[in-house]
């Protein structure tokens, strides 16, 4: 009982001196914090209900834990101002021991999360300064859309065309509008290339003649750098307007522009080839603002400057192309007007050419016929050999005037090879008994060689392989005094193609056709190595002959050579020199037929010159002819051979006459249709075909549209003027054999 009553004693014992006042307001204000207290735990309830992101939940319950330890010790403390028991003092002594914990608790607790609040301030700093770094560039952005906006806008209205001084006044006026410039300038370099000549302004209308030298240090400032480059007001190239009024002049920028390509760019004296050239834009802001050059805008006047180069570069390219197309235009006018002069021309040579052979035909009908004809009569030794001399000359006459016309035609292209099977030994053996009589004359020893592995027959030109031989044995024969010819035909092998005197001739070996190589051999007068190239062009000859030899027209060589092209082949000369003799080898190509035993057909290439039948005594011949020496004369031919003639002087006349018991109508065709269309006439005449007569053409025309309308209108056969007894002798003959004969044209 002591005890307790000490204890009580104690508890009630006054601390210190008690002020009623005093106490009073500490108890009003422990009533307060108690009530703080425990509304700021109701607070952090509430804030951590409502934030589902905050990191420190348990932070939070234990400081509220501290604070309501803290309100409940001061609300417990009311009690201990006035008399209290001892279950007061050990809730209050409980509540105090409590509230120390939690509060130890909580400060070492603080100390850990204080660094990771500081370090999340430290982020939330970081953010904001990388929101501003973003806010940044994304006002950079917005800078390079608008600076590409207006690139791409400048540069429509730039390519928009490409005509260069389109191109450059546009540049100007663009990147004035858009740029809000006082002035905009564009020097161009003159001709000599010193100097920098304005050339385009954006405000004023004639720029033209100011110049300023191009090795002013501010230029060579500018041309070293691909950058826009600040230059000073008061320069050369930045004066372009006087300065009036306060305000100082703007800032003035000026960049290069590269002059891609100048070729033949003629402007104020523009240069006309630049490879490294460079014009100067020069750009100023208004002089009544502070304003500045922005570095966009200084990247958007370079890629500006590039543009324009890269579209100068392209009208160049442009009027490079539209010049080269005029040009070619123009070349193609000219070459179409010489193309078709060139067509009149030939036509008109080709029309002179008909109506010439045709006029010369006709007298050296007249005058071989006459002569043949005078030749079979009685004749002394003196006049034969005149007639005879006659004939030979007049033969050379005829010659002459063929090979005129085939070189004619070779050379416009209008001679084609006309492909037949024929025998290949008949040509030779004919082209032997041609040139004997001659050779024998002037007692030259002939021979001729015909390998064993010659083909019998071939498929080709027969009359042009023969006219090529002939014409080439026809020159050794001519050119040689005495000695031996030697004629050798052999099948070319692969490996002789390979000669180095021939390196351009490249033949392709086939099964469908061989190589005929011909060699003719002379012991005649030879001919100098140099003039060998010589003797293939028309109208040429060697000096020798010349000189010493017999002359001749310069024809018959230029022609075996185009014959021999035609015939995919090549020919050349060999001889040591003169008096050494020559030898001519020629090489052409020749189908293999396919029934090698197969005969000759009607159509025959040339007209047989001896016949069994040689008796035409009552055979019935009409002859229409206007022309009456011609006709004259080809009566005198049929007449001597025993033909009963009859003769007419015009188409109506003809057709009048002509009746079933002619056997053979001879008609002359010209280059007009009045022959083509008597002989259709005469074929409506008789309706039966073995009452009509044959009708044969007599023409001096060699080309090939004479044979085709001959053919086409129903003809049996055309010959060539002009004719001798011989050779009328072998017409009929064929004629009544085969009752068709087209001579070969």
């Amino acid at each position: 009982m002591w005890f307790k009553a000490t204890e009580s004693c104690n508890c009630i014992e006054p601390q210190w001196p008690a002020d009623e006042l005093l106490v009073k307001y500490q108890y009003i204000s422990d009533f307060f914090i108690a009530l703080a207290y425990f509304s700021i735990p109701l607070e952090l309830i509430y804030f951590v209900k409502k934030s589902a992101v905050f990191p420190y939940r348990w932070v939070l319950v234990q400081f509220g834990a501290f604070i309501v330890l803290c309100g409940a010790t001061h609300l417990i403390n009311l009690w201990t101002f006035a008399v209290h028991t001892r279950t007061v003092a050990m809730v209050m002594t409980a509540a105090k021991v409590l509230t120390a914990v939690v509060s130890c608790a909580t400060a070492l607790m603080l100390v850990h999360i204080i660094p990771d609040l500081l370090s999340v301030k430290t982020r939330e700093l970081f953010l904001k300064n990388k929101a501003a770094e973003l806010d940044r560039e994304m006002g950079l952005i917005r800078t390079q859309e608008e600076t590409g906006r207006h690139v791409r806008m400048l540069t429509h209205e730039i390519r928009s065309t490409l005509d260069r001084h389109t191109i450059l006044k546009t540049t100007l006026i663009e990147l004035g509008r858009t740029l809000a410039l006082e002035e905009c300038a564009l020097w161009m370099p003159t001709r000599t290339g010193l100097e920098l000549q304005l050339a385009y302004t954006l405000r004023q209308q004639n720029p033209v003649g100011y110049t300023v030298p191009i090795h002013l240090p501010v230029i060579n400032q500018v041309f070293s750098s691909n950058r826009a480059v600040k230059i000073s007001p008061n320069c050369p190239v930045a004066r372009l307007r006087p300065h009036t009024g306060k305000y100082l002049p703007g800032e003035v920028v000026a960049v290069r522009v590269p002059l891609l390509n100048l070729s033949n760019f003629q402007i104020y004296d523009w240069p006309e080839v630049s490879t490294r050239s460079y014009a100067l834009m020069v750009l100023m802001l208004p002089s009544d603002s502070a304003r500045q050059w922005h570095v966009h805008e200084l990247e958007l006047v370079e890629v500006v400057a590039d543009q324009v180069a890269v579209a100068l570069s392209h009208a160049a390219i442009l009027e490079e192309s539209m010049r080269a197309r005029n040009l070619l235009i123009e070349q193609n006018v000219a070459l179409d007007l010489a193309r078709r002069e060139a067509e009149t021309a030939i036509h008109a040579r080709n029309d002179f050419l008909a109506v010439m052979n045709h006029e010369m035909r006709t007298p050296m009908h007249a005058i071989i016929a006459l002569s043949s004809l005078l030749q079979e009569t009685e004749l002394t030794v003196e006049q034969r050999l005149m007639v005879e001399t006659i004939l030979k000359s007049s033969n050379l006459l005829a010659t002459l005037i063929n090979d005129v016309l085939d070189l004619s035609r070779l050379e416009d292209g209008s001679l084609q090879l006309e492909t037949t099977t024929f025998s290949l030994h008949s040509v030779f053996r004919e082209v032997l008994n041609l040139i004997k009589p001659v050779a024998s004359v002037k007692r030259l020893s002939l021979t001729l060689h015909l390998a064993s592995d010659l083909p019998a027959y071939a498929v080709g030109d027969e009359k042009r392989l023969m006219q090529t031989i002939l014409n080439v044995v026809g020159n050794a024969v001519k050119f040689s005094k005495e000695g031996s010819i030697s004629i050798t035909a052999i099948v070319a092998k692969p490996e002789s193609f390979k000669d180095a005197r021939i390196p351009e001739f490249l033949p392709v070996p086939s099964d469908s056709h061989f190589y005929l190589r011909v060699q003719v051999k002379d012991s005649g007068s030879g001919i100098n190595p140099q003039d060998i190239p010589k003797l293939f062009t028309k109208f040429a000859q060697s000096q020798a002959v010349q000189t010493k030899g017999p002359a001749g027209s310069g024809l018959g060589l230029a022609i075996c050579r185009r014959f021999v092209n035609l015939m995919e082949g090549h020919i050349w000369i060999e001889s040591e020199g003169i008096g050494k003799g020559c030898t001519v080898t020629f090489i052409v190509k020749l189908g293999i037929p396919d029934r090698p035993n197969e005969s000759k057909l009607a159509f025959a290439p040339k007209v047989p010159g001896n016949h069994v039948s040689t008796n035409f005594g009552g055979l019935k011949v009409l002859v229409m002819d206007d022309n009456g020496v011609n006709r004259s004369v080809t009566k005198g031919l049929l007449l001597h051979l025993g033909c009963d003639v009859t003769t007419a002087g015009s188409s109506e006349e003809c057709l009048r006459i002509v009746s079933p018991e002619h056997r053979v109508v001879f008609m002359d065709v010209c280059t007009g249709l009045d022959g083509y269309e008597l002989a259709m006439r005469i074929q409506e005449k008789f309706k039966k075909r073995q009452d009509r007569p044959l009708i044969v053409a007599l023409t001096g025309n060699t080309n090939k549209v004479t044979k085709e309308n001959c053919m086409r209108v129903g003809m049996d056969g055309l010959i060539l003027k002009p004719l001798s007894v011989d050779k009328m002798r072998g017409v009929l003959s064929e004629l009544l054999e085969h009752r068709v004969l087209f001579e070969a044209i």
